[in-house]
């Protein structure tokens, strides 16, 4: 069976809805929706849609903090080439240091726009995550960075008279002409569907943790904004590297909570069932190894040891530290019976980030004219094959700025033509509940499109998945539903991209080919809805 989307999910016709007309279309509500909509609303009117509440998102559960450089014995030469390492060769050399010179002024915005750093002695708090030669992570609240963020920035966004929000809201498609986006077709609360028109339309999305039984990420990370973006006619990239956060807490009762890096970067060592640390054997930089290598090696011990985790141990350093640097963390595995201070926490990898995305230039525009993509739905050249921990909070700011500079170049649009319609002959079907379709796709991807992959499992994950595209040719009345559809377009996409790969690098690693191959394989895997699969040559030199 092949793999057959198509161009929009729901039959319409422009002409038969309500029109809506907006400067700029900002689609999600994390950092990166947040931070470009008060950029926009400088001197353009901005529409700003979110599936749930303004404050869901993937960037109110990031705990360790945001990477830019603050202190004089730091650089941004050190800052880039800790970042080239972690990608592994698939990084954008431009697009890091587009990152690294222009993230220390993100930060300093942030603060201006009311975001309340940890300071240490006068001077802004720095910590040290995995594979950073420098302490360079700035943090909020000890663990709370994400979310004192989104408060901020929530705050100027319901304040400002330039910004309507439109929270529960549904993006079910882009609407296109002539390769340009003319806007969105949009599912109010009550069903309703209207057309909202913008001179400029940003997918700010977030990722899709939820393509995976076990996830660090919230409900909402299901991969719309990939999926829309590659009906609309954008390219995809890098698909196939998703990465697994190594320490997500793994006890009975408990959600998959993020216990973050920076535990690690504070002293915390990895031990196995048996008690035993085994970092040494994987890497010469032990627990603080790249994400990607400590997360095989937890598998690999789970595995040996027959067990379902292995356990961080922080119980050498001072109740006091502990407590204060990670409140939130320490807060959680007590409401769980788990003493940080005291107990060794039980760990697994879950599924966390996804690397690649809707393809951008370096100031986030797609291949789509008027169509552009910022944070972890965009894919800027910044992670390659694996991101560098609290790099993606920097991300969101820097091509934010980027995008809004771009967008007040625009000349404005001048279509205003209505006559767009489209119909595939969908019928209404009887088929098992979406909670249990959604099920049956996660495991599928947690079993063969994990951590370790082989072509035999692709293949059987690639099959399973495809007896799910009934739903391409159903009639789709819900959010759940139209959800749904995207995340089988995500799993998909990214199963077939990474049976492509026939290599392992960064966040995606192949048992029957473990080795990295730079020959074949120093290049990118793009996806697009009519062209197929391409490759693009790697511009890390």
């Amino acid at each position: 069976m092949t793999t057959v989307i198509p161009q929009y999910l729901v039959d319409f016709d422009l002409g038969q809805l309500p029109v809506i007309d907006t400067d700029i279309i900002v689609i999600g509500s994390g950092i990166a929706g947040l931070f470009t909509a008060i950029k926009a609303s400088e001197d353009r009117h901005v529409t700003m849609i979110t599936k749930k509440a303004l404050m869901e998102s993937n960037t109110r559960y990031a705990q360790g903090g945001i990477a830019a450089v603050m202190s004089d014995d730091d650089s941004v030469e050190s800052h880039r080439e800790d970042t080239l390492m972690a990608g592994a060769g698939l990084c954008s050399l431009e697009s890091v240091n587009i990152l690294v010179h222009e993230g220390p002024k993100g930060v300093e915005e942030l603060i201006r726009l009311g975001t309340s750093f940890d300071v240490e002695n006068g001077a802004l708090a720095l910590t040290k995550e995995g594979a950073h030669s420098h302490r360079r992570i700035l943090h909020a609240h000890g663990d709370a960075t994400g979310y004192e963020i989104v408060r901020a920035l929530s705050e100027q966004v319901t304040s400002h008279d330039r910004i309507d929000v439109w929270s529960d809201h549904y993006v079910i498609d882009l609407i296109t002409e002539d390769n340009e986006c003319l806007g969105a077709l949009v599912q109010r609360p009550d069903g309703q569907r209207v057309f909202l028109r913008g001179q400029a339309t940003i997918l700010c999305t977030g990722g899709a943790g939820q393509l995976y039984r076990y996830t660090t990420n919230p409900e909402i990370a299901t991969g719309d904004g990939v999926a829309i973006a590659y009906r609309a006619g954008a390219y995809l990239r890098d698909l196939e590297f998703i990465q697994f956060h190594p320490t997500s807490l793994c006890y009975p009762g408990a959600p998959r909570f993020l216990i973050s890096e920076a535990v690690r970067g504070e002293g915390a060592v990895l031990r196995n069932i048996k008690g035993e640390r085994f970092m040494e054997k994987y890497h010469e930089l032990l627990e603080l190894a790249p994400r990607d290598i400590v997360a095989r090696a937890i598998v690999s011990e789970m595995e040996a040891t027959q067990s379902t985790n292995v356990y961080l141990d922080i119980t050498h350093e001072s109740p006091e530290l502990i407590k204060r640097r990670f409140p939130t963390i320490y807060e959680t595995c007590l409401g769980y019976g788990l003493d940080m201070t005291t107990d060794w926490i039980p760990v697994a990898p879950a599924a966390h980030y996804m690397m690649g995305g809707v393809r951008t230039d370096h100031h986030g525009e797609t291949n789509v004219e008027r169509l552009f993509a910022c944070g972890e739905v965009s894919s800027t050249g910044v992670h390659g094959a694996n991101r560098l921990a609290s790099n993606s909070l920097s991300e969101a700011i820097v091509y934010g700025s980027r995008i809004i500079e771009r967008i007040r170049q625009l000349e404005p649009i001048r279509k205003t033509d209505l006559n767009i319609a489209y119909s595939k002959e969908r019928i209404e079907q009887e088929v098992q509940p979406i909670v249990e379709r959604r099920l049956k796709l996660q495991k599928v991807m947690v079993r063969q499109v994990g951590v370790r992959r082989t072509r035999d499992g692709l293949l059987k994950g690639l099959e399973e998945l495809q007896r799910l595209q009934p739903i391409f040719t159903t009639e789709l009345h819900t959010s759940e539903q139209m959800e749904f559809a995207n995340m089988l377009t995500c799993s998909l996409l990214l199963t077939e991209s990474a049976l492509t790969r026939e290599e392992s690098r960064g966040g995606h690693y192949r048992e029957d080919f473990p080795s990295r191959n730079d020959e074949r394989w120093l290049r990118h895997i793009m996806r697009h809805r009519e062209q197929g699969m391409l490759e693009e040559i790697s511009d890390d030199v």
